[in-house]
Order: structure tokens, then C-alpha cells, then sequence
């Protein structure tokens, strides 16, 4: 499957460059090119690019007010002549970052990581897929489960669950007034519970919704979710699409 991929700079000697280098990667396919940051917003929302070229300092908006702004999120990579702009582009995900002039070497092993990236991911969305596919939608689901603590077992309401976290293949289960460890892996527990007041957050990640403060949105759009009881949980790529599909 190709890859698409737009082009976002103010210099138009830049963007050739950049076509020159993407000539050796033929599995990937440039759909769009921007020299202004309102531009590139429009672009990215309405072409949907798996992988964007981006520069930070652009008249009007910079690459940040861009990543701010977009709705559909690509994976980015960052090409810029400024390096003191690096960490806060990590920090909001970047595949790499770049420094101008290019060099061509270099620019390869970020393609290849943006490629890696994408197919590791893009399983993962398949297993969801796949998972949702095969699993019929159950009648009903749990009130209440058992839970052990010391040599007791506990009847714990499931409504006064506040989320559960994969530890290995124990899930720890955190409830209003305590805590508990289950045996059970995280993904059994989430076929027993009602998937409109349970959701998936994260690989290791389960929320009550009933629970869920607010959800924060980093300029990249990544996402975290943060709790009534001041706990914050990153939401993963895969289930922010999901988390999407909600808003209003």
C-alpha cells in the first residue's frame, strides 16, 4: 500500500528538494503541496495524507499552529533550519526532525522510520478491526465480578470501576475505595463490560467514561485523557479514532 504525503514549505527551492529525494521512495505518493500554513490546514483535513513534510517558521502559521489546527493527524516529519525548535517537536510525536540543508541519507532513514511507524500501527487497527468483526455484540453485560483480595473475594460493582491497567497478564482493576488485581489479561475483562461506559484508551488502558474529567489535545493531535481523580492516561493513535467518532 502507498504511502501519501504532502509537502509544507514557504520555499519553493525546498519543496523541489523534497520531491527530488521522495523520487526514490516509489511507494510514495505526493498528493498535495503548501507554501502557507492555512493552506497546509485545508490540505491536510481534506486529503487526509498518511505522512507530511513540515516547515516550522512559515509566514502567518507556524508548523505548530498547523499541527494545532488539523483534524486528520499525519505522521510528521519536521524540515527546518532552526534546531532549537527539536525537543518541542518530539514532545508533539515527530517522526524526526530535520535540519536544513538536507541531507539525503539522513532524510532516507527518517522516510523509513515514518514507514515503519505507519505499518506498525496500521496492524494495530487491523487486529481492532478484525477483533470487532469476529466477536458478536453481547446481549448484555456485567453488573458485578468478583475480585480477590487477600483470601477474599469481593462483589465489586462494575459501575464503581474507574479504570483498569494491563500489568503483564494481570490487569490492576482501580475502583472508587480501592484497588484490585485480577488474573484475567485487560482484553477479556473489556468483553465483559459495556463498551459505552468502557472504553479503550490505550493497549493497557480502560476508562469509565462516568469518570473522565476531560480530554486534553496536543498540538500534534494526540490526546490524553484525564480523570476525576487527577489520574492522566495517553491515549494511543489507534484508539483516538475512536475517541473521535464521539465528538459532537
Amino acid at each position: 500500500m502507498n504511502t501519501t504525503c504532502i509537502i509544507i514549505d514557504d520555499e519553493k527551492l525546498a519543496r523541489e528538494l523534497l520531491r527530488e529525494y521522495l523520487s526514490a521512495f516509489p511507494d510514495i505518493e505526493i498528493i498535495g503541496e503548501c507554501s502557507k500554513g492555512s493552506e497546509a490546514v485545508e490540505q491536510i483535513d481534506k486529503l487526509k495524507p498518511d505522512l507530511i513534510f513540515l516547515d516550522v517558521q512559515m509566514p502567518g502559521m507556524t508548523g505548530f499552529d498547523v499541527l494545532d489546527e488539523i483534524v486528520h493527524i499525519p505522521y510528521v516529519i519536521f524540515t527546518t533550519a532552526y534546531d532549537h525548535y527539536a525537543i518541542k517537536a518530539f514532545e508533539k510525536n515527530a517522526v524526526d526532525y530535520l535540519l536544513k540543508p538536507l541531507d539525503q541519507e539522513r532524510f532516507k532513514l527518517a522516510v523509513e522510520r515514518a514507514q515503519q511507524r505507519k505499518k506498525i500501527e496500521s496492524g494495530n487497527i487491523e487486529d481492532l478491526l478484525s477483533s470487532m468483526h469476529t466477536h458478536a455484540p453481547r446481549a448484555s453485560y456485567e453488573t458485578h465480578i468478583f475480585v480477590q483480595k487477600s483470601e477474599k473475594l469481593f462483589n465489586l460493582p462494575v459501575e464503581d470501576i474507574i479504570y483498569l491497567e494491563a500489568s503483564g497478564d494481570y490487569t490492576i482493576i482501580s475502583a472508587k475505595t480501592d484497588q484490585y488485581v485480577s488474573s484475567s489479561g485487560i482484553g477479556k475483562l473489556e468483553e465483559i463490560m459495556n463498551p459505552e461506559i468502557f472504553l479503550r484508551v490505550h493497549r493497557s488502558t480502560i476508562i469509565n467514561v462516568n469518570y473522565l474529567k476531560e480530554i486534553e489535545r496536543h498540538f500534534n493531535g494526540g490526546m490524553v485523557v484525564k480523570m476525576q481523580n487527577g489520574k492522566s492516561f495517553p491515549v494511543s493513535r489507534t484508539y483516538a479514532k475512536i475517541i473521535r467518532r464521539r465528538v459532537v
